[in-house]
């Protein structure tokens, strides 16, 4: 299965450091991030409950 990936609502422009690209994995095995500077570097795979709760803690504390 190819991943489609894109990019973060939350990620700046071409100069931001922190670019986040999700992608919906092959069925059963959830969400995808990955960098997207490094798109060939490391992913980390999430269930959709992780990634769920990964986006309740941003929300619950979020960077300023």
């Amino acid at each position: 299965m190819i991943v489609q990936w894109r990019k973060s609502t939350h990620s700046g422009g071409a100069n931001d450091e922190h670019c986040v690209e999700l992608g919906r994995l092959a069925p059963g095995d959830g969400i995808g991030v990955r960098d997207s500077k490094d798109p060939a570097g490391g992913r980390l795979a999430l269930s959709v409950a992780q990634f769920a709760g990964l986006v309740e803690q941003f929300k619950r504390h979020p960077t300023r």
